[in-house]
């Protein structure tokens, strides 16, 4: 019966995801946030369709699943033994400024482990899905994590968090780029981990991320044969983590690097 039921969670996500996603999609071209978004932080975004879409989710998820509590970036919530935890737009300062690069992620958390993990990219229509022990996928085709070992060759993606001291990141940049990795920066931790999880690059780290960011997709590098630091421990569900996702290979290179 538990599996029966963590089947049908598994198709209400990503059926909510792929509802969620072609909202995003229709505000965003139809442009009714251009320009029309407020900061909760330094660089932190927030557009009226980020608490709309959070709400569709809450909404569908509270029908369908009553009993599991619900934690989303937007509007809180309480974190029990089974939720949900929800960002609604991943991503919110590329879709304020008109930049294709966003996702909706949607992950179940049972006990402290993340059992499934979906991400939708509306723009490129990607769904990106895992259940814990059954695999990886984007639009149900398997995925896994390349096989890149040498940091020399590898291509990592550092995320930026204002929480961090601005020197920790500047050493782990300069690390990077001293041992020969290719280093890029784009607008979603959550993309930028599944894009690990599918080889379109071979890390992902962060100093500082927030549960919702990354509690989806790091189940995906797992389930795609990657390797993740103890990222979703008791403290980040509500106070964040630093996140590495990586190659087997590349895991020793990362854990050094953010030894800062």
């Amino acid at each position: 019966m538990a599996d029966v039921l963590m089947n049908l969670r598994f198709s209400v996500a990503c059926a909510i995801a792929r509802e969620a996603g072609q909202l995003i999609r229709t505000r965003f071209l139809a442009r009714d946030d251009a320009l029309n978004f407020k900061f909760k932080g330094p660089q932190d975004y927030l557009t009226e369709t980020d608490g709309e879409v959070e709400q569709l989710i809450a909404a569908r998820l509270s029908a369908s699943f009553p009993d599991d509590a619900f934690f989303g970036e937007e509007s809180g919530g309480e974190v029990g033994d089974s939720v949900w935890i929800v960002d609604p737009i991943d991503g919110t300062a590329d879709f304020a400024r008109g930049v294709p690069y966003f996702c909706v992620s949607i992950a179940f958390v049972l006990r402290g482990k993340t059992e499934i993990g979906v991400l939708y990219d509306p723009m490129s229509d990607e769904l990106f899905a895992a259940r814990r022990g059954h695999g990886a996928t984007v639009n149900g085709q398997p995925i896994k994590v390349s096989t890149i070992a040498e940091i020399r060759q590898s291509v990592v993606e550092l995320g930026w968090s204002s929480r961090v001291p601005f020197e920790r990141s500047a050493k782990v940049l300069e690390k990077l780029h001293a041992l020969g990795a290719g280093v890029k920066r784009r607008g979603s931790g959550a993309l930028g981990i599944a894009y690990v999880a599918m080889g379109r690059q071979d890390a992902y780290c962060e100093l500082h991320i927030n549960s919702w960011d990354a509690a989806a997709a790091v189940l995906l590098v797992e389930e795609a044969g990657g390797w993740v630091n103890e990222f979703l421990t008791k403290e980040c569900l509500t106070q964040g983590n630093q996140v590495i996702v990586c190659t087997p290979g590349l895991r020793g290179w990362l854990e050094n690097i953010l030894n800062v």
